[in-house]
């Protein structure tokens, strides 16, 4: 027994946010106090927040930063979770079965042992090392910390000039919040087109948006630097070609999984850098530690290959199956599609399953179809056009993947394709889904089912 108090074991979790905090209350509806002791650490000031809405409260769509707690540090612990904030673990120790924490604050350290140990450390923003990068004014946006500090600079900054450097969902959606915010905007992005989600044709479409915004969009450009005034604060973002004036920079690159904690005690990472975990989100190898989150990698059950996909909606999931079996229970995390939703203004932007260059890279053949149709029926009132691209495999006609951009009532369309990817149905079944049908809600033929027909028709042709 490692616990105290005649406890009779102790569950250590790494990480107060969606997968670890998600562990721990599932572990504790299943076990009282007197069964399992539950403390948990996190480095931050806040648990259990949203940070994908860090974008919509900054640009006031969201009216305060609590709107983005779904638990407090205070609720956890009203259900008997030990949760120390502002405390990061600075070391595993397998071998041992304990792990190292620092108090940020004061910088006092100790040891803890486990019986079982959860890991949710998520993910770090990619911050690349170029001149200026960590000047004031630059800023990241993955905890709420940091959205408080980037809203403190728009307040503060005299200037109206961002640049945001990337075009990813965060890039895409940061800059539809500035431009909310009365800045003047431009988006710097390595890519060929916003949206690298997406197949270039469906991230051209994207592209049209931002600038129908009055966002400049900046494509194939490679960010050499941030350049500083006399200040020692940003004034532009440089490239090989230009250097674009900035009152304030916000990068939008994306994330990597944080394992280097894990990488030191030698937990086993995969080809992106994440955890690898059995079914049962067991860390391979090790009987009594768990992961889940962003931190880890998942099986895509289309390619059969592992990736990182670091979405809320999978952490909390993982976080329920850890904290079933860390509480005596069984679950188990088969993988995921790969499906996302976004927007810019009233664009809804959706895809699930692979890109095209997802299909060549694990080695499948496969048609393409593209189709235009409408969200409604044509004839009734605020019918808005819709463009649904359809990848299926080319002998079999397994649906492979699927993107939708459109109007009102594109982008949710997309979870038909992504359960139909789940089951592995091909286009051709598809074609006969029995989907709900009136003319405010969709077309006789929904634009899914009409990209699934056009799809069938590719398959048969090149059998």
């Amino acid at each position: 027994m490692s616990a105290g108090d005649g406890k009779s074991e102790r569950l250590v979790v790494i990480g107060g946010d969606a997968a670890g905090m998600s562990a721990a209350s599932q572990a504790r509806r299943l076990k009282g106090p007197d069964e399992l002791e539950i403390v948990a650490f996190e480095r931050g000031h806040f648990s259990s927040f949203s940070a994908c809405g860090i974008p919509y409260w900054v640009g006031g769509d969201v009216t305060g930063r609590d709107a983005l707690i779904a638990r407090t540090p205070e609720e956890h612990r009203a259900r008997d979770i030990d949760l120390r904030m502002r405390t990061e673990v600075t070391e595993i120790d397998v071998a041992g079965g304990r792990v190292r924490a620092r108090d940020v604050d004061s910088g006092a350290r100790s040891w803890m042992s486990y019986d079982k140990l959860v890991i949710g450390t998520g993910a770090r923003p990619v911050r690349p090392e170029l001149p200026g990068i960590d000047a004031p004014g630059v800023h990241g946006v993955q905890t709420l910390d940091d959205g408080q500090a980037l809203l403190d600079t728009l307040t503060r900054t005299r200037g109206r000039r961002a640049v945001v450097v990337g075009a990813g969902y965060i890039g895409v959606e940061m800059a539809e919040a500035l431009i909310n915010r009365g800045y003047e905007v431009t988006v710097v992005n390595r890519g060929r087109e916003p949206m690298s989600t997406l197949d270039p044709d469906m991230g051209r479409m994207v592209h049209g948006a931002m600038e129908g915004l009055g966002i400049t969009m900046v494509n194939d450009a490679e960010v050499t630097g941030v350049l500083t005034g006399d200040d020692g604060r940003v004034r532009a973002v440089a490239t090989e070609d230009a250097e674009f004036p900035a009152d304030v920079v916000v990068l939008g690159i994306g994330v990597r999984p944080e394992t280097g904690l894990a990488a030191a005690a030698g937990l086993p990472l995969g080809a992106h850098g994440g955890l690898l975990t059995d079914l049962a989100m067991r860390v391979r190898g090790h009987e009594n530690i768990w992961a889940g989150g962003d931190c880890v990698e998942v099986l895509d059950l289309v390619s059969g290959q592992e990736r990182h996909i670091p979405l809320g909606t999978h952490a909390n999931k993982h976080g329920q199956v850890v904290g079933t079996n860390v509480g005596g229970g069984y679950a188990t995390f088969p993988g995921v599609v790969g499906t996302a939703v976004s927007k810019v203004c009233d664009l809804e932007i959706a895809r699930t399953g692979l890109r095209e260059k997802d299909a060549l890279r694990a080695g499948l053949r496969f048609v393409t179809a593209t189709v235009e149709s409408t969200s409604r029926a044509g004839y009734y009132p605020n019918a808005s056009p819709m463009t649904v691209k359809m990848l299926a495999e080319r002998r079999t006609g397994r649906l492979l993947g699927v993107q939708i951009v459109g109007r009102e009532g594109a982008g949710k369309r997309v979870d038909i394709a992504a359960v139909a990817l789940t089951a592995g149905m091909t286009v051709e079944q598809m074609t006969a889904l029995d989907l709900g049908y009136a003319p405010p809600f969709s077309p006789v033929w929904d634009p899914v089912l009409v990209a699934a027909r056009k799809a069938a028709r590719e398959v048969e042709r090149q059998r």
